[in-house]
């Protein structure tokens, strides 16, 4: 098969893409400035660096990958607000670096790029396309903007190939047990379970949306699909572009909580919190431009979502 440089390899969701590759054949070489977890070690060669280092750039240039899958950056958006800098210096600067590495170097290389639903901000309309408004409200995704409309013009002027996906909540954990969420993780699934696990008290920010069930609605997508889309954009039958990971579809926070209690077969501790500013009720991506290329890549749904993290937890 090929060789794929993955960035942000020790991750939640560059380990399982990691993981994916593997399983398909892929030799994995991972880059990464964090320590690889000790259940990923046997899965890629790895090295300890940031991926805009001179030794990350010699081990790119030595294996001359035939796709990378750039997962590495920076990615909380309350810290981009407070700290952006960081952020554009990250995820930006260092990956304009990378890019003329690549163009210079290996311009036959696929570039696979992780960008996120942030590029949005507050949508008008949901679901979201591809091609509604983008108004990002923070630092981070600005950052992620700019570097999708870098990927554009170089593709424009330099021939790049390149897919942008927007990922939209990654969840849940590997359907083998190999690999999941460190502890602490941010979004509702995780903060779910965590509570439940650990019997402790669940904050439910906000009970009073314009929604069925009075919570708010987002779109959840199981890491292991994210991985797998990723698996398939090495075929160039995807074309270059930008495509949503979305699940077409949303679940609210209460179906959330009935779904973990059921799995977790115990009742979670609820206390009722204010709603937080900037969230909207409803936010849910269309993902049919890449459904319309492939059309195999979602297998999991919130059960199986909720399953394979609660494993992975306890």
């Amino acid at each position: 098969m090929s060789t794929v440089v993955v960035t942000g390899a020790a991750g939640y969701i560059g380990g399982e893409i990691a993981l994916l590759l593997k399983d398909a054949g892929h030799t994995v070489v991972g880059i990464d400035r964090r320590p690889l977890p000790s259940h990923l070690e046997d899965v890629m060669d790895f090295v300890q660096a940031d991926f805009d280092s001179d030794e990350s750039y010699r081990k790119l240039i030595s294996v001359r990958p035939t796709a990378i899958v750039h997962c590495a950056g920076t990615s909380l958006v309350g810290p981009s607000i407070l700290n952006p800098s960081d952020y554009y210096n990250n995820n930006v600067v260092k990956t304009l670096n990378l890019l003329n590495i690549v163009m210079s170097a290996m311009p036959q290389t696929r570039f696979i790029f992780s960008s996120s639903a942030a590029v949005y901000g507050e949508p008008v309309m949901t679901p979201c396309h591809e091609v509604d408004p983008k108004e990002p409200i923070s630092p981070y995704g600005e950052s992620k903007l700019m570097v999708e409309q870098i990927l554009a013009s170089y593709h424009r002027a330099y021939g790049l190939d390149y897919v942008a996906f927007r990922y939209f909540n990654a969840c849940g954990a590997d359907s083998q047990g190999r690999h999941g969420q460190e502890p602490g993780a941010t979004h509702i699934i995780a903060r779910v379970l965590e509570c439940l696990r650990d019997d402790a008290e669940f904050t439910l920010n906000g009970t009073n949306y314009p929604t069925p069930d009075g919570t708010c609605i987002r779109d959840y997508v199981h890491v292991e699909d994210i991985a797998r889309a990723h698996v398939f954009a090495l075929d160039r039958i995807v074309p270059a572009g930008v495509y949503n990971l979305g699940s077409g579809s949303g679940i609210s926070n209460q179906e959330i909580i009935a779904a973990a209690e059921r799995i977790a077969g115990k009742e979670l501790k609820i206390v009722s919190g204010k709603q937080r500013d900037g969230d909207p009720p409803l936010l849910t991506a269309s993902a049919g431009k890449f459904d319309s290329v492939v059309d195999q890549w979602k297998q999991h749904d919130l059960n199986a979502m909720i399953r394979h993290a609660w494993a992975w937890y306890v």
